[in-house]
């Protein structure tokens, strides 16, 4: 028997549909401010706990503010002043031996050449070209890696204005959040900004410690690219778990054509020596407190975030995720609550 089914949709349905859509399209189109904001708070959260154990110290909040960009913005002018030119002529040295390296490494292990059409060398040059452009423009460079100067720029300012008023993320999550989950989002936050504060600063020292460790037994051992390869290390210690492999297999390769395999066997001993010296004493000591997200989730993330927004995506990847976290395990325990 068939049977008559009626749906009644009412206007008011239909107007916030109509309004949902529009706002998804607006944030689509605004994306880039979006991802700007997004930034700013994350750094704004990182900066937070230095800046209340200044004002426990009795300075003025904006004073501590305002000292602690100082601070970071002359340890970050000074990086890029003193380490990035010699990073990026150790970058174009390794580029312009990289065909040389390819044909050693290859016969060593009876691979052979290159298959054909791939031409190693006009790759190597136009990636060479790139390292000479950023190597004399700064602005270029801080172009490239937060996707213009005023981008880098906003972030900056966004992310000081939300660290000098205490309350301004709290105050920005009301505006765009609706009433009725105001306390909830709010709640969220505050238990999302400790984490990732904490997980920043953590994983800033770590890589700078595994960095120093790296350059100084590179240039003990004499390996060339000493400099380049402990910024690899550093930057790899983003990935749990594979990081560290992964960091090893360019400087082993650079140890095998330099130095043969003694020096490889001096390279790899260094590598686990650091690794166990991090596993059994850094880690712990560092980062205690850091962000419980899985491996397999940062991974996923890290990958995710530079495939949709380059390098601010890696950098608010794990932020992101340990939010996400946060959020699954109030469902999980929501759910519970009702059975």
């Amino acid at each position: 028997m068939d049977k008559n089914l009626t749906i009644n949709i009412s206007v008011g349905t239909i107007i916030k549909v109509i309004v949902v859509l529009g706002l998804t399209v607006l944030l689509f189109q605004l994306y880039q401010l979006v991802l700007v904001l997004v930034t700013a708070i994350v750094i704004a959260s990182a900066v937070e706990p230095a800046t209340k154990t200044l004002v426990k110290l009795r300075v003025p909040r904006v004073l501590a503010v305002v000292l602690i960009y100082i601070m970071l913005l002359s340890v970050l002018a000074g990086v890029v002043y003193a380490f990035v030119p010699p990073l990026l002529k150790e970058t174009s040295g390794l580029l312009s031996d990289t065909p040389s390296l390819v044909e050693v490494l290859g016969k060593s292990n009876g691979l052979g050449a290159l298959p054909a059409g791939v031409d190693l060398n006009e790759i190597v040059n136009s990636v060479n070209q790139s390292v000479t452009k950023y190597s004399g423009n700064v602005f270029a460079l801080v172009s490239t890696v937060f996707g213009g100067v005023l981008t880098f720029v906003l972030i900056i300012v966004f992310s000081f204005y939300f660290a000098v008023r205490e309350k301004s993320i709290e105050e920005f999550i009301r505006v765009i959040v609706p009433k009725k989950d105001e306390d909830y989002v709010i709640n969220l936050w505050e238990r999302s900004q400790l984490k990732i504060g904490l997980w920043m600063q953590g994983q800033l020292l770590l890589a700078l410690i595994i960095a120093v460790l790296t350059f100084l037994g590179l240039t003990i051992l004499g390996v060339k690219y000493a400099l380049l390869l402990a910024v690899v290390a550093g930057l790899f210690e983003l990935i749990p778990v594979f990081g560290p492999i992964l960091s090893a297999i360019p400087a082993l390769a650079v140890a095998f054509v330099t130095g043969g395999l003694p020096l490889v066997g001096l390279v790899l001993a260094l590598y686990i020596i650091i690794q166990q010296f991090e596993n059994h004493l850094i880690y712990p000591l560092v980062v205690t407190k850091v962000v419980g997200v899985p491996p397999l989730i940062v991974i996923i993330s890290l990958i995710v975030g530079a495939q949709l927004a380059g390098f601010l995506g890696i950098l608010l990847s794990v932020p992101l995720a340990a939010t996400l976290q946060e959020v699954v395990k109030d469902l999980d325990k929501w759910k519970h609550e009702k059975k």
